[in-house]
């Protein structure tokens, strides 16, 4: 047995020879610890392959088979299913009901699931398995954090299906460092991918994430697995959506819409509609914008509050939006319109707990912020799509056809548009309104 001794960043993973103060790589201060790895001697020597050169003609390309949960939400951030012999690793902000999602998979899935927590124990897995009401008599659990013995369990049940809750809790034998390090999670998680990749078996990871919102652990963790999910959202409201940053079986554009209850996590089909609040009387400020989250297209609620400023510098917050983002707008709004705004406080708001990063409801965030300034109100049967630009022109956007036909699907009399989008109006019963530049906007709208 050799020891050695080396140095790794908690925060981002990122090895040194010696201690430093501060990480090179992520910035970060008072983060590098020392580690005890402790490897086998090996000896020297060439090994034959096994696996031999195959012309690329030769390949099979037909589609991998997927298992299809009983989660159609699941379904389309995976790209239809489960590929057997995947990994896959779920992130999260704790409390956000990663456990609760992985549970209810293993629950609806028609497969001998086997549960490995090392986090709450089986009682109150049980306790919330009850809560959620699906039961299913082929799911067992295991209250492990060896990988050694987690691998002799497997060898001897032979699952379907695993689940392990979480990366951080487990720990090899083949390394001298505690549960959650560096070496430890890097070490683990390789036997855990051998095991599925040397049986056939899927296998889902659950991973916590650090303050910066990332998969806490090394980076190559998210390089080692097939697909590394996140599971977003504010605690404070009902409302997750599970993303795909990475997937080797589908594409990383869709998104799975959950909302929170009593009794789990409920899939949401048609998530415009909830997102969308019903007001009988117009307000100033508020306007629809209808975005695209993956290829799903997506009507939400944008606020706007415009009022002087009370102590001299003006504020600007922002809620679900990107505040460098709005600070363009603002410019462009004061620069090519003419509005005074640089001693007004602007608060923006999008409804509903999400965060939108798509440029396309540019000009729904200027039609909010210019109605709040008039204290004008916006019809709340019109709907705004397009990016705006620093010269103050209303660009086009990608996806137009969904956006339209969504807007007229839930009942939207007029939309908003880029004159360069290349539509035919005959297609869609709902009025559109084509704008060229910012300055058209006010005349149209208040």
């Amino acid at each position: 047995m050799k020891l050695k001794t080396t140095y790794y960043c908690q925060n981002c993973g990122a090895q040194y020879s010696k201690w430093m103060g501060q990480c090179s790589t992520c910035k970060q201060w008072h983060t590098i610890v020392e580690e005890v790895i402790t490897k086998k001697e090996q000896k020297i020597g060439i090994k034959a392959s096994k696996e031999q050169p195959v012309k690329l003609t030769e390949i099979d390309t037909t589609e991998e088979y997927r298992l299809p949960t009983e989660n159609s939400e699941l379904n389309r951030v995976l790209g239809g299913g489960i590929v057997p012999g995947s990994v896959i690793l779920l992130g999260g902000e704790p409390g956000i009901g990663k456990s609760t999602l992985m549970l209810q998979i293993a629950l609806q899935l028609p497969l001998n699931t086997l549960y490995i927590s090392g986090e709450e124990s089986p009682k109150q897995i049980r306790m919330r398995a009850e809560r959620i009401g699906t039961g299913n008599n082929r799911m067992k659990l295991l209250f492990e954090t060896n990988v050694q013995k987690i691998i002799h369990t497997l060898y001897q049940e032979k699952p379907d299906n695993l689940i392990i809750d979480s990366i951080q809790t487990l720990h090899t034998d083949h390394i001298d460092s505690s549960a959650g390090s560096v070496s430890q999670i890097r070490e683990s998680a390789s036997e855990i991918i051998k095991y599925a990749k040397q049986t056939n078996t899927p296998v889902f990871i659950i991973g916590h994430i650090n303050k910066e919102g990332q998969i806490a652990g090394p980076k190559v963790l998210e390089h080692m697995v097939d697909t590394v999910l996140q599971f977003e959202g504010d605690r404070n409201h009902l409302f997750r959506i599970l993303r795909a940053q990475k997937n080797r079986f589908g594409s990383t554009h869709e998104i799975g819409i959950f909302e929170m209850y009593n009794k789990g996590l409920r899939e949401i089909k048609n998530p415009s509609k909830l997102l969308l609040t019903s007001q009988e009387t117009n307000l100033s400020g508020t306007v629809i914008a209808v975005a695209m989250e993956g290829i799903r297209p997506l009507l939400i609620e944008v606020q706007a509050l415009v009022s002087p400023a009370v102590y001299g510098t003006p504020q600007r917050t922002t809620t679900g939006y990107d505040i460098k983002r709005l600070h363009m707008i603002l410019a462009v709004l004061e620069k090519r319109m003419g509005i005074k705004l640089s001693g007004k406080d602007v608060f923006l708001n999008i409804t509903g707990g999400i965060r939108i990063d798509d440029p396309a409801i540019d000009l729904a965030v200027a039609a909010a912020i210019l109605s709040s300034n008039n204290d004008a109100p916006v019809s709340n049967q019109w709907a705004f799509v397009g990016e705006l630009g620093l010269t103050g022109e209303v660009r086009p956007v990608t996806r137009i056809e969904q956006r339209l036909s969504e807007a007229e699907k839930l009942g939207f009399k007029r939309v908003f548009i880029s004159k360069h989008n290349k539509i035919n109006p005959i297609d869609f019963k709902i009025e559109i309104n084509k704008i060229g530049e910012i300055k058209d906007l006010q005349a149209l709208i208040l």
